[in-house]
This record gives C-alpha cells, structure tokens and sequence, in this order.
C-alpha cells in the first residue's frame, strides 16, 4: 500500500468539533430531532385537521421551541431549512430562543432519497453537490451540527454490497465536507424496520452497515472526536413473528457497537425508526443497563418518539399549547432516564405513549 499524505484538522478545529460533539451526547441528555420536509410535516397537520401552510408548520414548531425546561434533558434540535428562518409571534428568531436555552442548533443536510440504479429496488440518498457551500452558510447563521440519514432496507438478497459501499461512501463524503466547514456531522445509516426478518438478521445487517461505514470514514480522513453516529437499535422487523425483549435487542444492539465503532467518536444517538415512545425510552434504558464495557455516551435523537403526544394533544388549538408542552416535557425526562439506565418501565403515562409510530418505506 502506497503511503497516504493527508493532515488532521488544525488544533483549534479540532477542539471545536470535539466540544460540540461532546455537549450533544452530555449525561441525561439527548436530540429533539425536529426536521421533517415539509411534506412531512404537512401529513402530520392533516391529521389534526390544519393546511400544510408556513404559518401552521411554525406555530407548531413554536410550541417545542417554547417549553420551559426543555433544555433539562434535550440538549439540541435538529432543524428543517425553513424553520432556521422563522421567528416566534413576538418576533424573536428560533436560532436566537435555542440560544438562550442553550440548546445547539443543527440543520438535516441530506436532500432525500432517489433510486439506487441497478440495485435491488435500493435507495442513495442526494444532496452533496453544492453541500461545502450550504454547511459554510448554516455554520453562518448559527448551526453547529448536521444530520445525514441513509436508509438500508432488509429484504431476502438486500442490502446489496451496492447499497452498503454506497451509503458509507456518502455518508463519509458528507462528513468531511462538513468538519470543512465547521460543523459536527451526525452519521445515519438507518437499518429499517420493514420486513419481517429476525433479530439476529438485523444484527447481521447493521454490524456490516456499521464496519462499512466506519472504514470509509478512517478513509476520508473524518476526525472521529468531532462526530455522533445516530443508528438504528437492533430489533426484528416489523412483521416478525418473533419478538425479543428489551435485553435481547439491548445486548444486540450494543455488541454491535463494540465489534464496529471505534472508542475514539463521543457518542451514539438512537433514531426511534417507528418505535412507539414507551418502545424506544424502554429499549434505550436497557441498553444503558448492559452489562458490557461501552465508551461511548448512548442516548437518544428522537423525533416520532418524542412527538406523537404533542401531536394528538395540542391538536392544533392554541388553548392545548400547554398541555402539549407537558407532554413533551414528560417524554424528554423520561428519555434523560433512560440515557443513563435509570428509567423505571411504564412510569411516564403520555397522550400516544404506547401508539405504533411505524410507517413503511417512512420519509421525514
């Protein structure tokens, strides 16, 4: 092998990204992952009865940016081009009310799925073009992190050694453009819940999915101290007939993380992929409860699991506000819980806590 000539970034850099990243993953915390398309968040709305208008999608936004304490166990959200733009009813933009609560920032970079051409109905996800320019005007505008999502979908012959070296290739490209530019990238490469493979299958899967990333990341010369991983948990598909409990799919889940992902990056945030809010506070506790050496802090980057109360309770009715608040409030707590093992099962009660949050083939 030919030597590689290549520099890590400067010391002050360095220290920066490590620092971010370290304060997203701090004990008792986690992300509030608020950055669905506006797609997305326009079928949320039509399910409580409200157009999908920018008005609707900001006073929605509002009601989590506004709650009181919410800082208590989220310590960053990540956020949808728009509402980096949007302001309160009172004038005072959303990046500044972060700022106060002393909440990071974070923009979702990726610009959706599209075809994998020739794989096995297979997806790569778009948006690396113009991507140093964007991370250099969000960096701008207050943004500290980014969040990249890859999905793998499990099928008889998938994913595809394609699908694989593709998603660790774009994953890898996308975090050095960001350390370029400043920010902390949170790598996502989501084994799905579709399917109705077991729970040794997933393991199978999301430990070739993590090395794979991994190696492409030491290629691309990433600064690991200054990155999060935010993967899925190892749990069989949604259609098994066979269902693990919480320590089987914790101790899955974490032995994958110590076969794959190195000690050096700080920590790992769990995306909820359609678990239901008691599902994934549960299954997060028990992770912290292995009893297996792990270096790195294990906590959440929820969106579905921390919202489906808010949802259902707010409504779209302004005298709900509060109400809403609280149950955001309650799902957070209980998520700080469990980020450190100390969760008790069934001791939060909220709105749409046992609600299946699954959608197949889901889109944010």
């Amino acid at each position: 092998m030919s030597p590689t000539y290549f520099s890590y970034p400067d010391p002050t850099a360095q220290a920066e990204l490590k620092a971010t990243a370290e304060a997203i993953v701090a004990p008792g915390k986690g992300i509030l992952a608020v950055d669905e398309t506006n797609e997305g968040i326009g079928n949320l709305l039509a399910k409580i009865g409200l157009e999908n208008t920018v008005n609707n999608r900001r006073r929605y936004r509002q009601l989590l940016f506004t709650t009181e304490t919410l800082n208590e166990h989220i310590s960053a959200v990540i956020l949808f081009d728009e509402t980096v733009h949007q302001k309160t009813d009172n004038g005072t933009p959303f990046m500044e009310l972060l700022k106060q609560k002393n909440i990071i920032p974070g923009i979702k970079l990726d610009k959706d799925v599209v075809p994998l051409f020739l794989s096995l109905d297979e997806v790569t996800t778009q948006g690396l073009d113009d991507l140093g320019k964007r991370c250099a005007e969000y960096k701008k505008l207050g943004c500290r992190f980014a969040k990249w999502r890859c999905p793998l979908k499990i099928g008889t012959h998938t994913p595809s050694v394609q699908a694989l070296n593709d998603m660790a290739q774009v994953l890898a490209r996308y975090a050095a453009l960001c350390q370029s530019e400043g920010l902390v990238p949170i790598v996502e490469p989501d084994v799905l819940l579709d399917g109705d493979h077991d729970i040794v299958r997933a393991q199978k899967v999301t430990e070739g999915a993590l090395a794979t990333l991994y190696k492409a990341l030491n290629d691309h010369h990433v600064y690991l101290e200054g990155t999060l991983l935010k993967p899925n948990m190892v749990t069989p598909g949604q259609g098994s007939l066979q269902k693990n409990s919480p320590q089987e799919i914790a101790l899955a889940t974490v032995t994958v993380l110590r076969r794959t992902v190195p000690p050096a990056m700080p920590g790992v945030a769990f995306l909820s992929g359609g678990l239901s809010e008691e599902q994934a506070t549960v299954y997060l506790n028990a992770i912290n409860q292995v009893q297996l050496y792990a270096p790195w802090r294990l906590t959440f980057s929820y969106g579905r699991a921390l919202q489906a109360s808010v949802w259902t309770t707010w409504a779209g009715k302004e005298e709900n506000v509060k109400k809403a608040q609280s149950e955001l409030l309650k799902r957070t707590k209980a998520n700080g819980l469990a980020s450190l093992g100390k969760y008790e099962d069934g001791s939060v009660s909220t709105a749409a806590g046992k609600k299946s949050n699954y959608n197949a083939n889901h889109k944010y």
